[in-house]
């Protein structure tokens, strides 16, 4: 009974509108109320929900990859893949995913990398006489590749969700290999449409116009790899590392850029509160709605119904994925990770899997459906930059979600793919 209580209240919660993390906590309390516990528990889950110290790290992310939009990164990173991709056929839909590739190994945000990217290269693209059905598509597909190169925030709430304490540092070195496996399979996949569609090319601009683009961006791309090296080396934490992207981005964009100003900082600040608000009272809310599943015991029924139905590693992780992708249509990305990586984590655990490599597996699944609808909210910020329907994007992006799906399976399936760098360095 308080199981129907629990799923059913927060369905009805989402089906009549209600946000999310009101939707999550709702269904909590309702739960609670069932089964004669006092709404105080809820708050008391509430608050030690956000009560991690890694999850500092979220607000300092997304503020620095706010502050990397503003102070011109994102542009400077379009000219150095131009430079290099430019003159093949589709070129330009090449240098959206490279971009994205680079912008996305200083962001680690799906939607920063959406908006960034696709601010830039949509109306370029649809000037140059790309469809803007294809512009948007390799933009939003593209933009995923973020949540696998490091630094992603996601994986730190992933890290929090899992209660064992999974290393950031090991989390993010596991996410270097499948994000540029998938981003190479996405400019493969970008090359082959643009061939069918017969798209246009551009030319090769000369090294030097290349070297020079480079030169002016790699101020930017150092972010990257200034966090690796800190955190590699034992200079700061990751959480630490997320302040130091801040401190070391506004340096950029002040005194090398000189794009970066006081209106510019302000705006980035007040978006990145309200941004950070949202992310924190979803996974505040998500930890209340788990603590309720939790004292149901629904992940160890979850657990056994799957061990009724195999014991094949092979087969539980092919399910454990069709679920996530199910769930990814409907609910967003922060607060299914705490819902489900309690319950699917331990089941991944009991065939084998590693929970670093099993993070790695969540991270692009649940990317997946970031740009799947009705949910989809960076396949939203695609639509709304390119000023074209979210219906008509669909009809044309089954190419790209078929090579992130092949990206999925990959990953799943080649466990060496996130766990050999983590090795190497522990090594």
């Amino acid at each position: 009974m308080e199981v129907v209580v629990l799923f059913g209240a927060l369905f009805a919660l989402l089906i009549l509108g209600v946000p999310v993390a009101y939707a999550l906590l709702g269904a909590a309390l309702a739960c609670f109320a069932v089964m004669g516990i006092p709404p105080l528990v809820a708050v008391q889950r509430v608050a030690a929900g956000i009560s991690v110290f890694t999850l500092m790290a979220i607000p300092f992310f997304i503020f620095a990859g706010d502050l990397m939009y503003r102070a011109g990164i994102a542009e400077r990173l379009v000219r150095v893949a131009d430079a290099a991709m430019g003159r093949v056929r589709g070129g330009l839909g090449l240098v959206d995913v490279g971009a994205s590739m680079m912008f996305g190994a200083v962001s680690g945000s799906a939607i920063a990398s959406a908006s960034a990217i696709g601010s830039t290269m949509v109306p370029l693209m649809k000037e140059k006489g790309y469809p803007a059905d294809f512009a948007v598509n390799v933009t939003v597909t593209a933009a995923i590749v973020g949540l696998l190169i490091p630094p992603s925030h996601n994986m730190i709430i992933y890290s929090a969700a899992s209660g064992l304490g999974v290393s950031i540092g090991d989390l993010f070195l596991a996410g270097v290999i499948p994000g540029l496996l998938t981003g190479i399979m996405l400019m493969g996949t970008t090359w082959l449409v643009a061939r069918r569609r017969n798209l246009p090319h551009g030319s090769f601009p000369g090294w030097r116009a290349f070297a020079r683009a480079l030169v002016f961006a790699v101020p930017g791309l150092m972010t990257a790899i200034i966090i690796m090296g800190g955190i590699l080396s034992g200079i700061f934490t990751p959480t630490e590392s997320s302040a130091v992207a801040v401190l070391y981005t506004v340096l950029v964009g002040v005194l090398v850029y000189r794009s970066l100003g006081w209106n510019s900082f302000w705006e980035a600040a007040g978006k990145s509160v309200r941004t950070a608000a949202m992310v924190l009272f979803i996974i505040a809310a998500a930890t209340a709605f788990g603590f309720a599943m939790a004292l149901l015991e629904v992940p160890q029924a979850l657990g056994q119904m799957i061990g009724f139905m195999t014991d094949n590693p092979l087969l539980t992780l092919l399910i454990i994925n069709v679920l996530l992708l199910l769930l990814g249509t409907f609910m967003d990305m922060a607060p299914l990770i705490v819902i489900t990586t309690p319950i699917f984590l331990p089941v991944a655990m009991d065939v084998g899997v590693n929970p670093v490599h099993f993070g790695i597996i969540m991270m692009i699944n649940l990317g997946i459906g970031l740009v799947t609808p009705p949910v989809g909210s960076v396949l939203f910020v695609g639509s709304a930059v390119g000023n074209i329907p979210v219906t008509t994007l669909v009809r044309t992006i089954l190419p790209f979600y078929l090579t992130l799906v092949a990206a999925l399976l990959l990953i799943t399936y080649v466990p060496a793919l996130s766990l050999w760098l983590p090795a190497r360095f522990a090594g």
